[in-house]
């Protein structure tokens, strides 16, 4: 008989803020690391793991290293044997991970997997690096002209926001200084120790310049090396181990995945009727919501959203139903997101405060949740906290997840 039910039993998050070219390690040993904390975290031996999934999006770009779903095995001996797959989806590599691990599991065909998502970008200049994103988008059919490819598709989707609802970009700044003030209280945020002006958030040309269009930097996600993992367990595992139920678990109550496709212009033809700009990020998470039998958003106690810039939260605002289609200003005026507010939006930091190691994201931000629904949170944790949802999603909303944790 197959399980419908799917338990975080434990993971791990490396420190964001760390440079690991610098440290003299490469992308094997931070997955080793993380890979050790996630199993010791979960109380299950490396040995008892029966499938492996990895998320990492540029490895060969960064790295030049591929076939990373056998990296593992590589680092961790007890692992070897074990099947591993690397998955891709540019920034939601990690949340289809998690998705083809929880598959796995529901099948029947394992009862134990780890999940790693990992990252390495560190390893060029930052405006190299920034383009080694770029084929997360349709290479050679859109941004032809742009310098900085994604920030240059962002500030497209917030023209586009402003040209269909209006948009004021003190809102997409109060995100942005809302989120690396959250990031203080996480000891693995990327932003943790950095110094930001007043000046910061503001139309200021020297201490917030303008990076591509009508996006700045307090607006970008700066890049990142990091990984994150969970180990996920069938009810099976867990009533053959009565010891289980002592530990801090949550659970995968639903999840939701839809793609369409890459160019940004067929996506926004698609929805100019549409009250929402992105209709299908909307459905992604009233699957999800569905699925755990949720009625909305208010059943839920704070979301880990995708913000790789500041237009990314802002549009999620909207498309969770926290407020009417182009009324995502309300929410960032009125402190809803806030640490107890209505609905606390990344009380991790999210990206642009955490830090986004692309493949590693999604992973991240289960973790996150089922950090805070087992009150393991620490000093960014929301009181009382029961479920939490995620919104992870790669490209230009391309390839969208979500998950909710309870």
């Amino acid at each position: 008989m197959t399980s419908a039910q799917v338990w975080i039993a434990g993971g791990h998050q490396s420190d964001f803020s760390r440079n690991i070219t610098r440290e003299g390690l490469d992308i094997g040993d931070l997955t080793a690391e993380v890979a050790t904390h996630t199993l010791d975290d979960a109380g299950i031996a490396a040995g008892d793991i029966e499938v492996v999934h990895v998320g990492n999006a540029f490895g060969q770009l960064y790295t030049g290293q591929g076939h990373l779903g056998a990296m593992p095995a590589s680092m961790i001996p007890e692992l070897w044997d074990v099947p591993a797959t690397r998955h891709e989806g540019a920034c939601a590599s990690g949340s289809l991970a998690i998705l083809a691990a929880m598959a796995d599991l529901e099948s029947g065909r394992y009862d134990t997997a780890l999940v790693v998502g990992v990252e390495v970008e560190k390893t060029v200049p930052g405006d190299i690096g920034t383009n080694y994103m770029s084929p997360a988008a349709w290479v050679g059919r859109e941004g032809q002209d742009a310098k900085y490819m994604w920030p240059y598709m962002f500030s497209r989707i917030a023209d586009e926001y402003r040209d269909r609802y209006g948009l004021d970009p003190a809102h997409l700044w109060s995100i942005s200084e809302l989120n690396i003030r959250n990031a203080r209280r996480n000891p693995n945020a990327q932003t943790r120790s950095r110094h930001y002006s007043p000046e910061s958030f503001t139309a200021d040309d020297i201490e917030n310049p303008l990076v591509e269009g009508s996006l700045r930097r307090i607006d970008c996600g700066p890049l990142t090396d990091g990984a994150a993992g969970v180990v996920l367990v069938s009810d099976r595992y867990a009533e053959r181990n009565p010891a289980f139920d002592a530990r801090p678990r949550s659970r995968i109550l639903g999840w939701g995945h839809r793609t369409v496709g890459l160019s940004l212009d067929d996506k926004l033809a698609r929805s100019s009727g549409d009250a929402l700009m992105f209709p299908h990020l909307r459905d992604t998470i009233d699957d999800a919501f569905g699925r755990a039998g949720l009625r909305g958003v208010d059943e839920v106690d704070l979301i880990e959203t995708h913000d790789c810039f500041s237009v990314s939260e802002y549009l999620a605002i909207d498309h969770f139903g926290l407020t009417e289609p182009g009324g995502s200003w309300r929410a960032v005026e009125s402190g809803d997101l806030e640490i107890g507010g209505r609905m606390p939006m990344n009380p991790s930091g999210g990206l642009l405060g955490g830090g986004h190691p692309v493949g590693a994201t999604g992973v991240r931000m289960a973790l996150d949740c089922h950090r805070q629904v087992t009150g393991t949170a620490g000093a960014y944790q929301v009181d009382g906290a029961r479920r939490a949802a995620t919104l992870n999603f790669g490209g230009s909303t391309t390839t969208t997840v979500s998950l909710i944790i309870g």
